[in-house]
């Protein structure tokens, strides 16, 4: 069977599709994967087809007039955030993709959850498609009818209608990989179908001290989006005066140099193999996107949030509710409370206990060898 995969050129919007679309190809579909060129090696690697399309995230949120400093102005309008996603990004999209989808003749496309545009491509050309998840069920920030008025309106140029009910989803299909336990309560879908999360990064070495450690490692990451240097160099002030190794990634936003000189348990590297660190680690900091949060969920370790934008609040309050964690918000971050709140973390036999259940849970999932079998089920 030949799928196009397509998502929005993003690591959180990308990495999230990369295991299904690995199991599909090994297990015998015929897989392109449309998404921007930066992320061609990422997907070529495993010999699947990379199709350049769609368009830089900031370039959409620049254009949209909702890039980073127009979103700290103190007249900003969340509906210029429904315009990104409900018009800038699914009409670059659609236009991409239409020719795409008519010159491949897929027998299904597969479109990420923030990816309408591929949905609707997929509806000029009469081809089914299933939507996937990136996290828990997600929608843009702005009103409802903002969004809807903005994807009605590419809808109607390309000649198809807008579905009722969730937009982003389109009414297809709905591959969720969020473990049903934290799942948004007023999640609402026509046909969910249970995905579990896998963690993907690029491949990669780790330190051979990460494999044979003795003390807890606690692994520090904002991201590839969110970084800070002064929420990293509070988080690491804190998390080096508990008995523990740490392991930090800057991520692209932030230079191992800003961080400047750190104590001698802790180590910082500009990238990490994070889906193969993950499993080594006694406790992640993160950022709560929704790649952290998930991997975090499946490896069975407890997390320490420190939401920085986006969905990372709604991801922090779960994990808290879950008690699978804890989190620390910006008016309260300081290096004794990031201490103090890894310290019980570390030691608590509940939060062990509750995580532990979690990744049962997610293990209890059908798994993305599973799901790729299955989808010829929608075609």
């Amino acid at each position: 069977m030949r799928i196009l995969f397509s998502s929005l050129g993003s690591y959180g919007h990308t990495y999230p599709l990369m295991p299904l679309a690995i199991a599909a190809h090994e297990v015998g579909h015929d897989v392109t994967f449309v998404t921007t060129a930066p992320f061609a090696a990422t997907v070529t690697r495993y010999g699947i087809e990379h199709v350049p399309g769609g368009m830089d995230m900031l370039s959409a949120f620049e254009l949209a007039g909702a890039g980073p400093a127009d979103r700290k102005s103190p007249g900003f309008r969340p509906e210029r955030v429904s315009a990104v996603f409900g018009s800038v990004l699914p009409r670059r999209c659609a236009a991409d993709l239409v020719p795409v989808i008519a010159d491949r003749k897929p027998d299904l496309v597969v479109h990420e959850l923030a990816n309408p545009g591929a949905g609707l491509a997929a509806k000029v050309v009469d081809v089914p498609a299933v939507c996937h998840s990136f996290g828990r069920m997600w929608r843009p920030t702005g009103p409802p009818e903002a969004l809807r008025r903005y994807l009605g309106e590419v809808a109607a140029e390309l000649g198809v209608d807008l579905p009722a009910g969730d937009l982003m989803s389109l009414g297809n299909p709905y591959l969720d990989i969020c473990p049903p336990s934290v799942q948004d309560p007023e999640f609402s879908v026509s046909r969910p179908i249970p995905l579990r999360p896998v963690a993907y990064s690029e491949p990669g070495e780790l330190p051979d001290w990460v494999l044979e450690h003795r003390t807890p490692l606690v692994y520090l990451t904002l991201g590839t989006a969110f970084g800070d240097a002064r929420v990293l160099r509070t988080a690491i002030a804190g998390l080096a005066t508990l008995d523990v190794k740490v392991i930090v990634s800057t991520g692209p936003s932030v230079s191992v140099a800003a961080l400047g000189e750190v104590p001698d348990n802790v180590v910082v590297r500009p990238w990490l193999p994070q889906a193969d660190l993950l499993p080594h680690v006694d406790l992640v900091v993160h950022h709560g996107g929704a790649g952290a949060t998930m991997g975090t969920f499946a490896t069975g370790v407890p997390h320490l949030v420190l939401p920085q934008g986006a969905d990372q609040f709604s991801n922090a309050d779960v994990v808290t509710a879950a008690g699978l964690g804890d989190q620390v918000l910006a008016a309260d971050l300081t290096a004794e409370v990031v201490a103090a709140k890894a310290h019980r973390l570390l030691t608590d036999d509940a939060v062990k206990a509750a995580v532990r259940a979690m990744a049962e849970e997610v293990a209890a999932m059908p798994s993305p060898h599973d799901v790729a079998r299955a989808l010829s089920d929608f075609a």
